[in-house]
């Protein structure tokens, strides 16, 4: 039977392990989790004279380095004069020549944000007039290349080696013991530990290059990785390094001391300790993620870098556990196979995972999303509705094997039995004089169906058939068989003894396959595995993927700023736009300042708040100042009156004479987070 399965199983695993690649390689290994939610100028904006700087705005706060914000004249040539620097917040700057000529300039970043994810792109603004340039916006993407997906990979495996090492030492240890001795098991786990320590010291060595060129000569660049060292990841990589050195210790006493162990109360004791130790270690490993990436940053990050550690040690749990299952359903030796009590342990983990990543999933998903439109609008919400479809498929797979479990459970007691009793009838028919080793044979190939031997046959042509390079025993004389003789030498008792060994572990193992409900059980079991590596690859996907509540502040401010752009240059009146984040947990929006007819003299002004998705919201106090700094003018301050919910106005604004103004507009969203937003603009 294990012959018809083997080819199908190689075929499926094939085709997983291939869907699994293809979704990895078409989705791209990294994305840009920081975005760009204002600049000054705006994209595509034309002003009157050559600006004193360019500053840009990010949705969370970004690493800059001497080359991370550059700006290049029509020619290509650079036109910035220092190293760019914080303005404020999330705001940064970079000061330009002055007097620059008329035409148009590219301003191109790239960065690193705050939960390490490379951020690049570019944009252009012109001077007097547009015109044409040299420059190219295109292929600003920091995950293209060999490096981008040398790195992506390397993120898949390190997740892969996680869930193999944690899960299987957790199924070992919570599910089935004496899986600590069967050589299958034990090479599954120190697999993921090999795995998960490789693609660490691989990403270490990436870094430098991901994030900078990504060029591939500089993935062994020392003083790029001494730069790398110095930074988040990079001290979330090395304490992953330093934590893998305890794995090693936990895994050489799981399967050396533990497994030796005979006394039954010091293995207990023993457990004890290797379940705590495994948890703290299990625990440190998941925090060297969480601590750098999409959990660090953004709402309640003191409560999302645990929920995001018990997140991923559920995972663990239930697809490590899953593969620690196949495992020994396929692969663990005849005389100890996996029991149906430590598949029913495992059904209970599992069902334990599942419930907290339901929990921790829900408010991950809040917490990325921020609303329900994002679930279709955003490419993060994509993937995570693919996610959750897979969940559900494979929870919906665990049923099936959990149904198999049951059968198993009620049916090895009565198999049980069976054997003892049939090898018990065979020893009493074949007399005295018969071997141990043909009673047993008898007594196998009866319970796996076969036709029972005449008495005193000894064993029989069916049982040696199976076995290449046997040596099948010829016809027993009648009467009682003779004790068989003493070999010529200890080599051909040797070989004896292993054509022995051999045809009674391929008759347990034959009787072992025979049983339709283990049979089941292990196609339900392979397809769960099936399903739970394309989960995690598109896992590994989302985790790289913009999250999608920043993506849409994104788009919003982007709209915003082509919408001001269209309204300065269609009549006289003037829009300005900005985001502003006061770091709160209700912080961020964009608040929209109207000015008609924006002349001198009187005017009247209208204020608009928004939240990112575009709803109106109060806020406690909102203030706007006028300055121009060329005739030393101002700060002229106006406080407008609440009309209704999100829009205050003011009349008879005085502007005094024309001129390039610096609106500045304070937004104070509680009672100690306020935040001033600036902008300049054409009045008069």
């Amino acid at each position: 039977m294990t012959q018809t399965i083997a080819p199908r199983v190689r075929t499926l695993v094939l085709l997983l392990l291939a869907a699994a690649c293809a979704l990895l390689a078409g989705a791209g290994p990294a994305s840009a989790h920081a975005a760009v939610t204002g600049s000054d100028p705006g994209q595509g904006a034309v002003v009157d004279k050559a600006p004193a700087r360019i500053t840009l705005t990010f949705s969370e706060q970004v690493a800059l380095s001497d080359d991370s914000l550059r700006v290049l004249d029509p020619e290509g040539k650079r036109v910035d004069t220092a190293e760019p620097a914080t303005v404020s917040g999330t705001t940064y700057a970079v000061p330009l020549h002055s007097g620059l000529p008329d035409g148009t300039y590219t301003v191109a970043y790239q960065v690193v944000s705050a939960d390490s994810h490379p951020v690049a792109g570019a944009y252009t603004f012109s001077i007097g007039a547009p015109s044409k340039t040299s420059v190219s916006v295109s292929g600003q993407s920091t995950d293209d290349g060999v490096v981008g997906w040398l790195y992506g990979f390397g993120r898949y495996v390190s997740y892969a080696g996680f869930i193999v090492m944690a899960g299987g030492a957790a199924f070992v240890l919570a599910c089935w013991r004496r899986g600590s001795g069967v050589r299958p098991v034990q090479r599954f786990v120190v697999s993921g530990w090999v795995a998960l320590t490789a693609s660490t010291l691989a990403l270490l060595l990436l870094r430098g290059s991901f994030t900078g060129s990504g060029k591939v000569s500089d993935i062994f660049d020392l003083s790029l990785l001494g730069q790398v060292l110095q930074t988040k990841s990079g001290a979330a990589l090395v304490s992953r390094l330093l934590l893998l050195a305890a794995a090693a210790l936990f895994i050489a006493v799981l399967f050396g001391a533990y497994d030796k162990r005979e006394d039954a109360e010091e293995k207990r004791d023993l457990t004890f300790g290797l379940s705590i130790g495994g948890v703290v270690v299990a625990a440190g490993l998941a925090a060297s993620w969480a601590m750098s990436e999409h959990a660090s940053v953004g709402l309640q990050a003191g409560i999302a870098m645990p929920v995001d550690v018990l997140h991923l040690l559920a995972v663990a749990a239930w697809l490590g556990g899953l593969g620690a299952l196949l495992v020994a359903l396929y692969r663990a030796p005849a005389d100890t196979p996996v029991d149906a009590p430590a598949v029913r342990r495992f059904s209970q983990v599992a069902f334990g995972s599942v419930l907290a990543l339901i929990a921790t999933g829900t408010y991950q998903s809040w917490r990325q999303l921020g609303s329900w439109s994002a679930f279709t609008d955003t490419r993060y919400g994509q993937l995570l509705l693919a996610k959750i479809a897979l969940v559900v498929v494979l929870v919906g797979v665990a049923w099936i094997s959990r149904r198999w479990t049951g059968r198993l459970a009620e049916t090895v007691p009565v198999e049980a039995s069976a054997v003892r009793e049939k090898q018990r009838v065979g020893a009493g028919a074949d007399g005295a004089g018969e071997t141990p080793a043909a009673v047993g044979d008898e007594a196998t190939a009866t319970v796996g169906g076969g036709d029972a031997p005449a008495e005193g046959e000894g064993d029989t042509g069916l049982a040696t058939a199976d076995q290449p390079g046997t040596e099948p025993a010829g016809p027993a004389p009648a009467g009682p068989e003779p004790a068989a003789p003493e070999p010529a030498d200890s080599e051909r008792a040797a070989q004896l003894a292993r054509q022995q060994a051999a045809r009674d572990a391929a008759q347990r193992k034959r009787m072992r396959d025979a049983d339709p409900n283990r049979f089941g059980l292990r196609r339900s079991v392979l397809a769960e595995a099936g399903v739970a590596v394309v989960l995690l690859a598109v896992t590994t996907v989302l985790t790289q993927t913009e999250p999608g509540r920043t993506e849409q502040e994104a788009k919003a401010a982007t709209a915003a700023s082509a919408t001001s752009s269209t309204d300065e240059g269609a009549s006289g009146a003037l829009t300005l736009n900005m985001p502003f984040d006061t770091g709160s947990e209700d912080g961020k929006g964009i608040v929209t300042i109207d000015v008609d007819p924006a002349r001198v003299g009187g005017n009247e002004m209208h204020v608009y708040v928004e939240r990112p998705n575009g709803r109106a919201f109060d806020i406690p106090e909102v203030k706007v100042e006028f300055t121009l700094k060329a005739k030393d003018i101002g700060p002229l301050p106006v406080v407008p009156d609440h009309i209704a919910t999100g829009h205050w106005s003011a009349n008879g604004v005085q502007i005094p004479m024309a001129g390039d103004w610096q609106v500045d507009v304070t937004v104070r969203t509680s009672d100690i987070d306020e935040v001033t937003v600036s902008k300049n603009a054409q009045i008069g």
